[in-house]
């Protein structure tokens, strides 16, 4: 049996460099899982989730795709409506997911970033987590420069995601992003050195 990536799990709140951190790993050439990404295509023009969506959110998709301002209507504040929504966006991720896991089978190290990763259970499909973080002062000065952001809406995020002082604790790995770009970028590039040599898939 062939061995499989060595699976890391990416993840950290609004603001903290995530896709930043996301795209050095891509720059290094590991293959990356972009879970936003995926639910973007299966939302947008033509999506495969468009008549599911469509037949449980009625008015909700067009020739654009999901209208994101009334599906979140339509959710918001309903636990059982976003329940629903979830059992049909969830599964169809999943498989692009393992449809990328099976393209880049032979890959030492690949990543899923996931942005609620320890909120939805994705942890426990990696075999590490990566957190990335900063201080909350530089996290919220990156977030409210957001064009349309305000400090209710950026409250609002941050009550749906688990502290980040949690997230660290459960991390195996913590790469601080309130460094320069540089320091982060040799801090990304020592963990894949470190993770591709340990690889059962880097022979």
């Amino acid at each position: 049996m062939s061995a499989r990536p060595y699976i890391l799990g990416l993840t950290g709140s609004i603001g903290m460099g995530k896709s930043a951190v996301a795209a050095m790993f891509q720059g290094l050439g590991v293959p990356v899982f972009d879970a936003d990404a995926a639910v973007h295509r299966l939302q947008g023009p033509s999506g495969a989730l468009l008549p599911a969506i469509e037949a449980e959110f009625p008015g909700t998709t067009g020739p654009a795709g999901v209208d994101r301002a009334k599906l979140g209507a339509a959710v918001f504040g309903d636990p059982a409506a976003l329940a629903r929504l979830e059992g049909i966006v969830h599964p169809a991720v999943g498989a692009e997911r393992g449809a990328f896991l099976a393209a880049h089978g032979d890959a030492p190290l690949v990543v899923f970033d996931i942005p609620l990763l320890f909120e939805k259970g994705g942890w426990r499909g990696v075999d590490a987590v990566l957190v990335v973080s900063a201080p909350p002062k530089v996290q919220r000065a990156r977030v409210l420069a957001r064009p349309g952001m305000t400090p209710e809406k950026f409250d609002s995020i941050l009550a749906l995601q688990a502290p980040d002082a949690e997230k660290r604790a459960r991390a195996d790995y913590v790469i601080d992003t309130g460094t320069s770009f540089a320091e982060t970028r040799h801090a990304v590039q020592r963990l894949v050195h470190a993770l591709r040599a340990s690889s059962p898939a880097g022979e």
